[in-house]
């Protein structure tokens, strides 16, 4: 056996976005057939039903297109070198303590560990039922098969409010989560985030970093730097730091900062 860290594409997503095309290539078919009999009456519900199915029939072929690309067994392995690439800015001291906030199936947890032997690697999930594939006992199958069973821990947590005291962790890492978490301030969920980082910790935050999203960032990151953040930097990881500029657009990923640096 080996790790499976599935996909961010859940199949069940691009499943349904295939029955929607197939039920509404239906109900095309059922108008044109109906017109015929009841007359131009039904031509611009066909006309409608078409468009759906056209629209629908070509975010099923987006999905899976980006489905493909993202997966561990694809020739491209988006997902892999985005993981690994962040993991390269993850440095935990000799017996220290590091967190991964939202780690889904526990790929950058992983590699986290991986890389720290010697250094503790925590990831937190709420595991809910946008991504039902992913889970705790995912996350530890993964650690086994890996065989960082013994330098990582995987346990229920929300990003919003993490169940930690001040200042636990040596580094905080996280990718592609806050701007999956709707109603809140992106920004806040940093603060948050930094809370439980210690005087002295790296941190290494990898996310769409849009101004839809998050505001402007580079305003936080010289907020950051003011208050005594050492080291703060934010690196577009969509000119081939990651992935290429094309990608990204193709992806839904623009945006995409690497946000680093030591409190």
């Amino acid at each position: 056996m080996s790790a499976n860290y599935k996909n961010w594409i859940p199949n069940g997503m691009v499943l349904g976005f295939m029955a929607g095309t197939t039920a509404l290539a239906l109900g095309t078919g059922a108008a044109v057939l109906f017109g015929r009999k009841l007359g131009r009456a039904q031509k611009p519900i066909a006309g409608t039903l078409a468009v759906g199915t056209a629209m629908t029939a070509a975010c099923t072929l987006w999905l899976k297109a980006c489905q493909d690309r993202y997966s561990y067994d694809g020739s491209r392995q988006l997902s892999k070198q985005i993981i690994e690439g962040t993991a390269e800015y993850v440095s935990v001291p000799d017996g220290g303590v590091a967190l991964d906030v939202g780690c889904g199936s526990g790929a950058l947890t992983i590699a986290c560990a991986k890389r720290n032997p010697n250094a503790k690697i925590v990831g937190i999930d709420r595991w809910g039922k946008e991504y039902a594939s992913f889970s705790k006992q995912l996350c530890e199958n993964n650690a086994a098969e890996e065989g960082v069973s013994d330098n990582t821990e995987f346990m229920q947590g929300d990003a919003v409010h993490l169940d930690f005291e001040d200042e636990t962790f040596d580094v905080v890492m996280s990718n592609y989560v806050y701007h999956n978490i709707p109603g809140v301030d992106r920004k806040d969920l940093l603060r948050e985030t930094f809370r439980v980082l210690k005087k002295g910790g790296c941190f290494a935050i990898h996310d769409i970093m849009s101004k839809s999203k998050y505001g402007d960032i580079e305003v936080f990151a010289d907020e950051l730097r003011h208050e005594g953040f050492e080291s703060v930097a934010l690196i577009d990881t969509t000119r081939g730091k990651f992935m290429s500029h094309r990608e990204a657009v193709l992806m839904g990923l623009c945006g995409s900062k690497l946000l680093i640096g030591r409190k």
